[in-house]
């Protein structure tokens, strides 16, 4: 290629090996301008390109005053884009998506029988549908703080109601496991040292969360529940149904009499169950070996949900590897809640299958069942029945440890006696604090 350079080096001047023409070339404002000069002579084509050249830098004079070329004034940003300014410029480097696609390559490995499979397949799950979508082809030096927060502010308005029209906001749970997903993928890449450190992901202008408990059925509601599945599976609406609406009045009372998890009871196997008697009340009762969340753990039930049991295994005949109830028959649950009335609590709570979990842990402790023996029976902390079970239930206060009164003495010594008659009190009704 030949080469010459004009006006002390600012042109440059050449022509490729495959054409017969000089092209010119200049750097301005922050970016390489070039043409072709349409000349095969190489003094006409200096002549041109000096021409080209200064023409070339009188506009870029006009931009930097924020006057475009033959035009009217320009705004700030027309000015900046046009003059090339220096804004902030994107970290180069790998991107969120390989990021992602490390992490997603590395935790089933890492994690392989100490995390539920259903669970390290909800990370890729919600790589694919929110994650991807949002920070896929960014650089991952790019997610900072203000980006996290710019997701957080997408995820509150990119779903609309179909009814109202309006954004859908999802649950702080839902946007909480999407940011732990997050953080993940950041660790990765800062293992692999494609970042120095991890951002601030800590939500802004968050107050502390409300404490409310779980929806549960009480007492008088469970009864009216046990009593309709009975009915359904008594007088099907169809009798193709019938099998299924048995199997529904059998598993609502053998999650209530047991308080295993939704998950824990659809992976549950007949030979996972054994009818026993407790040598401690003398009744029969079921030991279950439970396989959910937490691995493998065991489970003593109530003398309930021996009956439950032994109806399916005389329905199904079934060989020890099958499951005893398999999914949860959730359209069935709703249409019994729905027609009972049960579908939310007074809180406005909905009611799900777990409700069924949370009802024998709450009927358990209003029984004054020890609170350390429900929690290792149902394979969780005192510290979560003591938040989200038992705070309001009324039996776990003492009235008698409450409402505890000192008979007041005067600072000489023994109780004073007041002189005249004692007012007359209604019967039953106990002295005022300090009364003689």
């Amino acid at each position: 290629m030949e080469r010459h350079t004009l006006l002390d080096g600012r042109v440059h001047l050449y022509r490729r090996p495959n054409s017969r023409y000089w092209q010119c070339a200049v750097f301005l404002g922050g970016r390489n301008h070039r043409s072709s000069t349409r000349l095969d002579n190489l003094a006409l084509a200096m002549e041109f390109a000096r021409d080209w050249y200064m023409d070339r830098y009188a506009d870029e004079r006009l931009r930097q005053r924020g006057v475009a070329p033959n035009g009217p004034s320009l705004s700030d940003d027309a000015m900046v884009t046009l003059s090339g300014a220096s804004r902030p410029k994107s970290a180069v480097g790998p991107t969120f998506r390989e990021a992602a696609d490390l992490f997603l390559a590395e935790y089933p490995l890492i994690t392989l029988g100490e995390r539920n499979a259903e669970y390290v397949d909800q990370k890729g799950r919600i790589m694919d549908v929110h994650l991807l979508p949002f920070f896929g082809d960014k650089p991952i030096g790019d997610v900072n703080a203000g980006l996290v927060q710019d997701y957080r502010t997408h995820r509150m308005t990119s779903r609309l109601d179909k009814t109202t029209g309006q954004p859908r906001r999802p649950a702080r749970s839902t946007l909480n496991k999407e940011i732990v997903v997050l953080r993940q993928v950041l660790k990765t890449a800062n293992r692999k040292g494609w970042i120095s450190a991890l951002p601030d992901m800590s939500a802004p202008y968050r107050a502390s969360g409300k404490v409310s408990h779980r929806a549960w059925f009480s007492p008088e509601e469970y009864k009216l529940l046990y009593e309709a599945t009975r009915r359904r599976a008594a007088n099907p609406k169809k009798e193709r149904w019938r099998g299924e609406c048995e199997d529904f009045h059998d598993y609502v009372l053998f999650m209530v009499n047991t308080g295993l998890r939704p998950d824990e009871g659809r992976r549950l196997q007949y030979r996972d169950v054994k009818a026993v008697t407790d040598e401690g009340t003398g009744e029969r009762i079921l030991e279950i070996e439970v396989r959910g969340k937490r691995g493998v753990g065991y489970c003593k039930s109530m003398p309930g949900a021996v009956v439950p049991f032994q109806r399916m295994r005389r329905r199904k005949d079934p060989d020890p590897t099958d499951l005893v109830f398999g999914k949860v028959q959730r359209e069935l649950l709703n249409a019994i809640l729905a027609e009972l009335g049960l579908k939310h609590d007074r809180d406005g709570n909905l009611r799900t299958a777990y409700s069924l979990r949370h009802t024998y842990i709450c009927m358990r402790l209003m029984e004054g069942a020890d609170i350390y023996q429900i929690a290792k029976n149902c394979r969780t902390s005192v510290e979560m029945i003591e938040k989200f079970y038992a705070a309001h239930i009324k039996n776990r206060l003492d009235a008698s440890a409450i409402n505890v009164r000192k008979a007041r003495t005067s600072r000489e010594g023994p109780p004073v006696k007041r002189r005249g008659r004692t007012p007359q009190r209604p019967s039953g009704e106990r002295p005022p604090a300090g009364a003689i």
